[in-house]
């Protein structure tokens, strides 16, 4: 069992001070600070301190995959581990962007090397083979635009905003199924010309404008969204897309699962990701980045869903919230020890024999395992191998600490 140390990636849409204060650095940081990777991804691995200096976590993947990861894990995913856990940190709305099912990201990826796209190139779709299912949970007060909302309400809500230019495609969603309305309207709007999408653009701004000015309520948010994201990035045919998703805002401890051609994108706050192990995105649009609409288009999932059935069921185990996902590559729980256990060693078994990340999201505990004993206090992680479990923590003080492990 060691500490880990997490790899920083700084984006533009990150923050200058929410990883830093969760990891006790100075505040403000020199650079938007946007993920910390805790994982064996080989894009950007964590670092193991062990006694004999620090280690990627890969490289001790590679040296002890037995040890590591165990015969369970190693027999579903081979000598990898499967998932990957990221701190995640927006003052900015993120890309609008879906990932890839495992048959379209392993097609995808072949695809990609057959043309000899390099793996770094800022025009690379797939830098792996795996999907890329993801659950997110706040740690503070978390907005997201996720999943195709009903296309019922979405006509509701583009009649309230009163646009003329509006109505040739709310014909498109009463005119056919859900999907495929969506699917008409979506690709109609992220294909459309240039100068098109500039008169639409401000034609819907200004409804937006109009609607918040009229003092109505029912759809605020989404009208704020749309202001906010078409000052950001005027012209774009995202800022129309977004009139099309699900608005979600997530307080601490509450989550949403993200599954395969989902389109979404996460607006600001403050979250603990899990997902497969995974770098898979296609873009759609509100990025400076690569944008490939094709591809996009090839993977999305057009059925309409809910906010509520974005939302991950929660079961309670004893100090344990476990958030119930469909993945066999990773399982997530955020234990909880309050003031009764405080002071009290308690067991924290899991039900297999995989590998496991700790993160402290809140006080200070003991970890103690097999290998050894070591201390976690907020912002800190701590990777346990598959041979050290099982593991007992004593807390001390009220702790919150995320653990991740193999799903299966």
């Amino acid at each position: 069992m060691e500490l880990l140390r997490g790899a920083l990636r700084t984006y533009a849409w990150g923050s200058r001070t929410a990883i830093a204060e969760f990891t006790e650095r100075p505040v403000p940081a020199a650079h938007p600070e946007a993920e910390l990777w805790f994982g064996a991804h080989p894009g950007d691995p964590a670092w193991l301190e062990t006694d004999n200096g620090e280690i990627t976590l890969l490289e001790a993947l590679v040296d002890d995959p037995e040890g590591q990861l165990g015969p369970a894990s190693r027999a579903r995913f081979g000598d990898v581990l499967p998932f990957l856990v990221k701190v995640l940190a927006a003052d900015e709305p993120l890309s609008l962007q879906a990932h890839p099912s495992a048959a379209q990201a392993a097609e995808g990826y072949m695809r990609e090397e057959r043309v000899g796209i390099p793996l770094t190139s800022p025009v690379r779709n797939y830098r792996d083979t795996s999907h890329k299912p993801e659950l997110l949970v706040a740690l503070h007060p978390f907005e997201a635009l996720a999943g195709f909302r009903q296309a019922s309400r979405t006509v509701e809500l583009l009649r309230a905003l009163a646009v003329s230019d509006l109505d040739p495609y709310i014909d498109l969603l009463n005119d056919q199924s859900d999907a495929d309305g969506l699917r008409a309207l979506f690709t109609t709007w992220i294909t459309a010309p240039q100068p098109d999408i500039d008169v639409l653009v401000t034609a819907v701004l200004d409804g937006a404008i109009a609607y918040l000015s009229s003092g109505a309520t029912e759809f605020a948010a989404e009208a704020k969204t749309v202001l906010e994201l078409g000052e950001r990035y005027p012209g774009d045919a995202g800022v129309l897309a977004a009139l099309l998703l699900n608005r979600i805002t997530l307080a601490p401890g509450e989550a949403i699962f993200v599954s395969a051609g989902n389109l979404h994108t996460y607006l600001r706050g403050f979250a603990v990701e899990v997902m497969a192990n995974s770098d898979n995105v296609l873009r759609g649009g509100l990025t400076p980045k690569h944008v490939d609409v094709p591809e996009l288009l090839r993977v999305l999932d057009f059925a309409p869903t809910t906010e509520e059935q974005l939302r991950p069921p929660i079961r309670r185990e004893g100090f344990g919230l476990i958030y119930e996902t469909p993945t066999d590559e990773f399982a997530v729980a955020l234990l909880q020890l309050d003031d009764e256990y405080v002071g009290h060693e308690v067991d924290a078994t899991c039900s297999h024999d995989g590998p496991q990340i700790l993160l402290c999201s809140q006080g200070c505990t003991t970890v103690h395992g097999k290998s050894g004993s070591l201390t976690l206090k907020r912002g800190m992680a701590a990777w346990v191998a598959a041979d050290d479990a099982p593991i007992r923590l004593v807390a001390h003080e009220p702790t919150k600490l995320f653990r991740a492990t193999v799903g299966l």
